[in-house]
């Protein structure tokens, strides 16, 4: 039985830690010590988890639903943010707390912004358990919208934060500037990103750094923490900067590396991300007896889960029947993983961290609820995660095993089947990789390393093996699906 996930164990401990210091202490100097940095986390404790997320990504799983990805990450965070402020300004001008500053709105949309940052760090903690067993499209985009996520609510945050401190106020009429500049910080993360990734790849093919392989892995390592400084130097994401670097990295450098190299990067940054995870939700639990909640409303908490749940309801299922609209009918969202997606929108210490940097006097109210919302959406909500995925059917089948991370039989067939389509869109859009990969094939992996040809990397699937693999499927004792798709 799945009812305890490690991110709330580890919340759970530091809670106990946390409780005990407090009680064997007669200063506040030990409890100093162990509160909550942003500056720590955002600079040391985060860029490993985000930088292993994107270098082990599964990329065909995640760019073939690259659709309603952007559109739960930067739409939905849009609704949210506009639906949790505003209701929650609403709530002070109402009179029902004294918690909200009902003389400007930016204090609300500032929380509404933070608040809606679904963290990558849970939901690759709870999710991606293999004990779950999630179904791979649900970890798509459950997944893709958390690490997309949170860098535009980061975005946004800051955005409204220079409105905020700023003599000019934010206006109906500049609104449009304030999401052009949105939109160019989001676009811009992503090209340093992509240009700082086939940078590196270039450096390690065209040299004899391979001959080193201690060198080698201390380079590679350097190059990802100076992407994440990099972006955030010249005032972009570090933290989308930084997944789309790893994508670029995986693509191509991963080829450059040699042997030694290549299993040791990938099990120092599993081990990275994994310490890092555990002291994130670690510093959350001790964040309960740190002083965190000075000035606590259980009232407004339990309306901003409210509002949380109606927010997320808004986007997530107006968007999926609109984005379903696009998609063929074998890769549409059903209605069952819609509801799945709605109830896993996990916050976690990305909330957290912003919750400390909020302006105001009402600093210490906004921490205290954003820390009670992260703790029941990792431990309530994380802990019946297991009920859920089973109550609609949102795990895999014992005849599933974890594929490669470039190779799907499900997403070949599903191309297979859309290439056959007359529907235009698609031509449009399978002509388009089609010319990007031959591009890539004859251009770019020369240059910066890859695999060539087709195979795992390529698109050219064997019909009659997909075929089989469905047919296991549906009858496990047809076949055996063994590591790489294949089959005996």
């Amino acid at each position: 039985m799945y009812f305890l996930p490690e991110s709330a164990a580890a919340v759970l401990v530091g809670m106990v830690i946390g409780g005990v210091t407090r009680f064997f202490s007669s200063s506040d100097d030990a409890l100093e010590l162990l509160s909550f940095s942003p500056e720590l986390f955002f600079f040391v404790l985060l860029p490993p988890i985000i930088f292993e997320a994107g270098y082990t990504l599964k990329r065909k799983h995640f760019f073939a639903n690259i659709v309603p990805i952007v559109a739960y990450a930067f739409a939905g965070t849009l609704v949210s943010t506009f639906i949790v402020g505003g209701l929650v300004f609403a709530v002070g001008k109402m009179g029902l707390t004294s918690n909200v500053d009902t003389s400007n709105p930016l204090e609300a949309l500032l929380f509404g912004a933070l608040i809606s940052a679904v963290d990558p760090v849970a939901t690759l903690s709870i999710m991606g358990s293999p004990e779950l067993k999630c179904d791979q499209l649900l970890y798509s985009l459950v997944f893709g919208e958390s690490v997309l996520n949170d860098a535009v609510a980061i975005v946004l945050f800051k955005t409204f934060r220079k409105y905020y401190d700023g003599d000019e106020a934010l206006t109906s009429g500049n609104i449009p500037g304030a999401l052009f500049t949105f939109v160019l910080v989001s676009l811009g993360s992503i090209l340093v990103g992509i240009v700082l990734g086939l940078g590196t790849s270039g450096l390690l093919k065209h040299t004899t750094i391979r001959d080193f392989p201690k060198f080698e892995t201390a380079l590679l390592f350097l190059f990802c923490f100076g992407c994440y400084a990099t972006a955030e130097a010249i005032g972009m994401s570090g933290i989308m900067a930084l997944f789309f670097n790893g994508i670029v990295l995986s693509h191509y450098n991963s080829y450059n590396l040699s042997e030694e190299s290549n299993a040791v990067a990938e099990h120092i940054f599993a081990t990275l991300a994994t310490v890092s995870e555990t002291l994130v939700f670690l510093y959350m639990g001790l964040s309960v007896f740190t002083g965190s909640f000075k000035q606590f409303d259980p009232f407004l908490t339990f309306l901003i889960l409210v509002f949380c749940v109606i927010a997320r309801a808004c986007h997530i299922f107006p968007l999926s029947y609109m984005v379903n609209l696009c998609r063929n009918d074998h890769n549409k969202i059903p209605k069952n993983m819609q509801t799945v997606i709605w109830f896993v929108g996990l916050r976690g210490a990305i909330a957290f961290a912003l919750s400390e940097n909020m302006p105001g006097p009402n600093k210490s109210s906004y921490i205290a609820n954003t820390l009670c919302v992260c703790i029941f959406t990792t431990v309530v909500c994380g802990g019946v995660t297991e009920k859920i995925l089973t109550k609609y059917g949102m795990k895999r089948e014992g005849a599933d095993v974890e594929l490669s991370h470039n190779f799907d039989p499900k997403i070949c067939l599903v191309d297979t089947n859309l290439r056959r389509s007359n529907s235009i869109s698609e031509r449009v859009r399978f002509s388009f990789r089609d010319n990007f990969k031959k591009f890539d094939n004859v251009y770019l992996k020369p240059l910066f390393g890859g695999a060539t040809g087709d195979g795992v990397d390529g698109e050219v699937c064997d019909e009659s093996e997909l075929q089989r693999w469905l047919d296991v499927k549906e009858n496990p004792g047809v076949g055996e699906v063994v590591g790489g798709g294949g089959f005996r």
